[in-house]
């Protein structure tokens, strides 16, 4: 019961990624061939939800729900990371159809081939994690 408001939130991230079909390899394909902006409209409406958020928070000084101060920290101006990170993280995007929202979504869905591209997300990460410390940042 802990955990039951995290898990409503994913239900609910789940549904919004389906009804918008954001989780269609079809509407994917259409991005990264410059076919449709739909889901350059959901990328866009993500982002710019995403700054006003901190915006408003750091104009409001808004607290975490424990009353402590939110701090964001800035970071290095660094643009290899980015670049790597990137092309990385990109071509995995193109080559399986999916970044990690509807990668999730889609195994929900029942499309069981997924489960091969998320335990490649989950290597990767510990891959990452594993060269950090040779990587740039």
């Amino acid at each position: 019961m802990k955990y039951l408001k995290f898990l409503l939130a994913g239900v609910f991230f789940g549904i919004i990624m389906a009804k918008s079909e954001a989780i269609s390899w079809y509407r994917i394909f259409e991005m990264f061939h410059f076919d449709a902006f739909h889901m350059y409209g959901i990328i866009g409406t993500a982002v710019t939800l995403g700054a006003s958020g901190v915006w408003i928070i750091k104009k409001f000084k808004i607290r975490d729900i424990e009353g402590n101060p939110i701090t964001f920290f800035p970071k290095d101006k660094t643009y290899k990371r980015y670049i790597f990170g990137g092309t990385i993280f990109g071509l995995g995007w193109a080559l399986s159809g999916a970044c990690p929202g509807p990668m999730v979504v889609n195994i929900g869905y029942g499309y069981l081939p997924f489960i091969i591209v998320f335990a490649f997300a989950v290597i990767g990460t510990y891959l990452y994690g594993y060269l950090q410390d040779k990587l740039p940042h």
